[in-house]
């Protein structure tokens, strides 16, 4: 068993952390996203047979795997990744210049929304960079620049023009202390050009509230943005019904976003101006699973068996998640949101480890609820608060237990 030998790291521990906010963070998860190698596969009477240390590693092992459960495709986080490949690429391979028509995901917290985005993303420049050869084919000649097809960053919290730059450039470690905003505003213009960047992510956009002077500003420079030769990406919550698109209606027809025109102050002659920022961005949603008609049932179930798929029990686990009642249990505990379901499966799956059942049920998922302190990607600046459905209450509830608290009865609920 690797690692399992005395004296030898196991393999599963974990590097470094991951900022994918600058270049080498987000390189070497792009590199290494799917490098982790999961548990091995053991029966009862197998297990049996460790020594007690390798037993040990093995459990660690097995938590690792199912704390680290891939990002499974569903049909709507597809459709995202589909649209979001097709404009990046849509603006790279073309030979127009012009504003490139940008891409807007909206979803719920929880709901997986950065890191489809991300994934197809990186998927773009695993290709972008073998069509080229891993060279820039914008670099002077004579230099060596860093080639960045991708950028992604966050929204600061309380946005500025000068924070939103800053942010930008630190991604491509470019320097900008003492910088005039007019300054920063070029230099960010020169660094995606220079480090042949296709795509720009903005994630957590939705923590501009508009009610500042400052957050109208970002808008703007957002707007100046879309006159460079790069595919803008907007990643947030509640985006439709935001104050950054106001208020919009879906077109039944065509499943378009549309926006209703808005006077420009004063601040140019041309009353459609202030319409361009909408015209040219794609608002697509990320939703949940639904369980109401066959199709959604059998998709539904279907992401089921894929997690099934990952599973390191001892048990045989396939129909764990896909028979009898599961499926609806955890529908309904879950609400269909990818995230929640996967932080119930991990802790079901941790509290199975310990007992010694070696089986997720739906008495056992009963023991424990999932809370947002439980979910640390959520941001609340955002609006990331994912409405969670709590266990059926039972008459021998005693107390509340939530993902990481096992030391309660075993009947608790909230």
């Amino acid at each position: 068993m690797s690692g399992s030998e005395e004296g030898t790291v196991p393999v599963f521990l974990p590097g470094p952390p991951l900022d994918r906010t600058h270049w080498q963070g987000w390189e070497r998860w792009r590199a290494s996203r799917d490098a982790f190698v999961p548990a091995p596969r053991l029966t009862a009477a197998q297990y049996a047979r460790l020594s007690p240390r390798q037993a040990r590693i093995h459990d660690l092992h097995r938590l690792a795997t199912h704390s680290s459960l891939p990002v499974q495709a569903t049909p709507m986080s597809e459709a995202v990744a589909d649209l979001v490949k097709t404009r990046i690429e849509d603006g790279a391979f073309s030979h127009k210049w012009g504003t490139r028509t940008g891409v807007m995901v909206n979803g719920g917290g929880a709901q997986g929304k950065t890191e489809t985005v991300c994934e197809a993303l990186a998927a773009f420049e695993d290709e972008w960079l073998q069509l080229h050869g891993q060279v820039n084919p914008e670099a002077i000649e004579g230099t060596r620049d860093l080639h960045a097809p991708v950028a992604y960053v966050r929204c600061p919290v309380r946005a500025t023009p000068i924070s939103t730059c800053q942010r930008i450039l630190d991604f491509f470690g470019e320097d900008h202390k003492g910088m005039r905003l007019e300054d920063l505003v070029r230099t960010v213009k020169d660094a995606i050009f220079a480090h042949g960047s296709k795509a720009l992510v903005i994630d957590d956009i939705t923590r501009l509230k508009l009610h500042r002077e400052a957050d109208q500003d970002v808008l703007d420079l957002i707007r100046e943005m879309m006159s460079m030769p790069v595919t803008l990406i907007l990643v947030g919550v509640g985006i439709p019904n935001s104050a950054l698109l106001r208020d919009g209606r879906r077109d039944a027809r065509t499943g378009q976003w549309i926006f209703k025109p808005v006077p420009d102050r004063g601040k140019s002659p041309n009353d459609q101006a202030a319409t361009q920022h909408e015209r040219r961005f794609d608002l697509i949603d990320l939703d949940a699973f639904g369980y109401d008609t066959p199709a959604r049932i059998a998709a539904w179930t279907a992401h089921l068996a894929g997690l099934e798929q990952h599973l390191r029990l001892l048990t045989d686990t396939e129909g764990m998640l896909t028979t009898g009642g599961m499926p609806e249990y955890l529908f309904r505990r879950t609400g269909g949101v990818v995230g929640l379901l996967e932080k119930l499966i991990q802790t079901g799956c941790r509290r199975a480890i310990r007992d010694g059942s070696e089986r997720l049920t739906i008495d056992l998922l009963d023991a424990f609820t999932v809370t947002p302190t439980d979910l640390p990607d959520l941001d609340a600046a955002s609006g990331e608060q994912p409405h969670i459905p709590a266990p059926a209450r039972r008459k021998a509830a005693r107390g509340r237990n939530t993902v990481f608290d096992d030391a309660g009865p075993s009947g608790a609920v909230s």
